[in-house]
C-alpha cells in the first residue's frame, strides 16, 4: 500500500525553510546551535508545521519537541520517530533534520489516508545531540530518558562559556528535573524508536544504493581535554634536552593511527579522531620549544569488548609517550557511550518493507553516534534507516537528494502501516 506519493514538494519546502532560517553567513552552511537561536528556530518551524497538519505538539523539561498523531488506544506505549535538529557550527542542512522531516511526512501521509495505528505515533525533535557544543553526548535524549548525569548541567558551551543549566533554563527547560532523574520517556510509554538519518560516510554513494537499513551505532570513549605538560625551551636546545609537548601530542596521534591501520588489516571496525590539536596560543612562537599541548580524542567501535581493548591500548600508549618525551599527560575528564545494536526484529521488518516496495537497499552499520543509542541504553528497541549522502556530513557541502529521502520515508511509512496488523 503506497500512500507517500507526491510529497516531494512538502519535504523540499521544509528543508528550504530550515536552511533559510539558520544560514551561517560567516562560516557557510547552517548553524543550529544547541540550546541557542538556531536550534530553537528549527523546533519552532517544525512544531508550527505539525500544528498546521493537525498533530498535537508538546515539549518536555529538556525542550525536546513531540508531534503526536493519536492512536486508537492512547494508553498503549507509543512508537517514537525522531532525530536531532541542532547542527555543528557551519554544518549541513540534513544531518539530524532529515529524520524529523521524514517522520512528519510519514505521519501526515497516514493522517490524510485516514490510517490510525493502535498506539500513538510521536515525531520527536531531539535537542542537543551534537556533542561539540557542550562536549556531552545525547543531552536531549538522555535527559528525556532520565539518564543524563546531573553533573552534565555544569558543562560549559564552547562559545558562550555558559553552563548547560543556564542555557536549558533560558530555553524554557527545567534543570531541576535532570537533577531529580525524571524520565519523560521510558519502556513504559515507548514501544520502539525509529530514526532516519543521512549516512555520514559515502558508503551508499560508492555502492549505488539510495537507502540502507542501519544495523547498529558504535560506542565510544572520549577525552575532550587532554593536556600535555613538557618544558618550554629555546629553539637551539639540543634534542636530548627537550621535553617537547607538541611532539608528544604527535606521538599519541600517530600511535593511534597506526593502531587503526592494524585493525583495518585485521578486518576490525574502529575509528579515532583527534579533533583539537594545538599549542598554547599565548606562549607559542617560531623560536619556542612548546611546553604545553592540548588535544581531544574520540575513539569508537561496534563491539563493547573492542572498546575496552582500544582504551587499554591507548592508556598504554600514553605511558610510553610520557616516558619517551619526558612529559606528563593529563587526560582530563572522560566520557563514553555504549555500543547500540539495532533490534533484529525491527531491522528485518524494515528490510521486508524495502523489498515489498521493490526499493534497492543494503545493510549498513553507522560510523557515527546517534540518539537511537540513548534509547537502546534505556532498554527501548530501535530501528534505523540511512539515506545516501555522497559528501559526508558536519560541513556545508552535505548532500541529500530529495528522491532518496522520499524512498527512506516510503519505507518508514510502510512500516507504520504494517503496525496496524501487529
Amino acid at each position: 500500500m503506497r500512500i507517500i506519493d507526491r510529497r516531494h514538494e512538502q519535504a523540499q519546502a521544509l528543508f528550504d525553510a530550515l536552511r533559510t532560517g539558520s544560514l551561517d553567513h560567516v562560516r557557510g552552511g547552517v548553524t543550529r546551535d544547541t540550546y541557542g537561536a538556531g536550534e530553537a528556530y528549527a523546533h519552532a518551524l517544525l512544531a508550527k508545521y505539525a500544528t498546521e497538519i493537525g498533530l498535537e505538539v508538546k515539549q518536555d523539561f529538556m525542550c525536546n519537541t513531540y508531534m503526536v498523531l493519536p492512536g486508537l488506544d492512547r494508553s498503549l506505549p507509543a512508537i517514537v520517530i525522531g532525530s536531532h535538529l541542532d547542527s555543528v557550527a557551519g554544518g549541513g542542512n540534513f544531518d539530524g533534520a532529515a529524520g524529523v522531516v521524514s517522520g512528519l511526512i510519514a505521519v501526515q501521509a497516514l493522517k490524510e489516508a485516514g490510517i490510525q495505528l493502535p498506539c500513538d505515533v510521536v515525531v520527536m525533535g531531539v535537542r542537543a545531540e551534537e556533542s561539540i557544543w557542550f562536549q556531552v553526548s545525547y543531552i536531549g535524549s538522555r535527559g528525556a530518558l532520565g539518564r543524563l548525569q546531573p553533573e552534565a548541567l555544569d558543562a560549559r558551551r564552547i562559545d558562550t562559556q555558559r553552563s548547560l543549566a543556564d542555557h536549558l533554563a533560558e530555553a524554557g527547560g527545567d534543570p531541576e528535573a535532570v537533577k531529580r532523574g525524571d524520565a519523560y520517556l521510558s519502556t513504559k510509554n515507548v514501544r520502539a524508536f525509529m530514526e532516519v538519518h543521512i549516512e555520514q560516510a559515502p558508503s551508499l554513494a560508492l555502492t549505488g544504493f539510495p537507502i540502507a537499513i542501519g544495523t547498529g551505532v558504535p560506542g565510544n570513549f572520549r577525552y575532550p581535554k587532554i593536556r600535555i605538560k613538557g618544558e618550554y625551551g629555546h629553539v637551539g636546545l639540543g634534542r636530548r634536552f627537550r621535553h617537547d609537548a607538541s611532539l608528544a601530542g604527535a606521538d599519541l596521534t600517530l600511535g593511534l593511527d597506526a593502531m587503526w591501520a592494524e585493525w583495518e588489516r585485521q578486518g576490525r571496525l574502529m575509528a579515532c579522531t583527534v579533533g583539537e590539536f594545538h599549542t598554547n596560543a599565548e606562549r607559542h612562537g617560531l623560536t619556542v620549544v612548546p611546553g604545553e599541548f592540548s588535544m581531544s580524542l574520540d575513539v569508537r567501535a561496534y563491539v563493547q569488548p573492542d572498546l575496552m581493548e582500544l582504551e587499554s591500548a591507548f592508556l598504554a600508549l600514553v605511558k610510553e609517550v610520557e616516558k619517551k618525551r619526558g612529559v606528563t599527560i593529563d587526560l582530563g575528564p572522560r566520557a563514553s557511550a555504549e555500543v547500540a545494536q539495532a533490534d533484529p526484529e525491527l531491522t528485518q521488518q524494515l528490510r521486508d518493507c524495502a523489498r515489498a516496495l521493490s526499493l534497492p537497499h543494503c545493510d549498513l552499520p553507522s560510523p557515527a553516534s546517534h540518539d537511537a543509542a540513548a534509547f537502546c541504553a534505556a532498554g527501548i528497541p530501535f530501528g534505523f534507516l540511512f539515506i545516501r549522502n555522497p559528501n559526508g556530513s558536519h560541513h556545508p557541502e552535505e548532500a541529500m537528494a530529495t528522491e532518496d529521502f522520499m524512498l527512506a520515508t516510503e519505507v518508514l511509512t510502510q512500516w507504520l502501516v504494517n503496525q496496524c496488523q501487529n
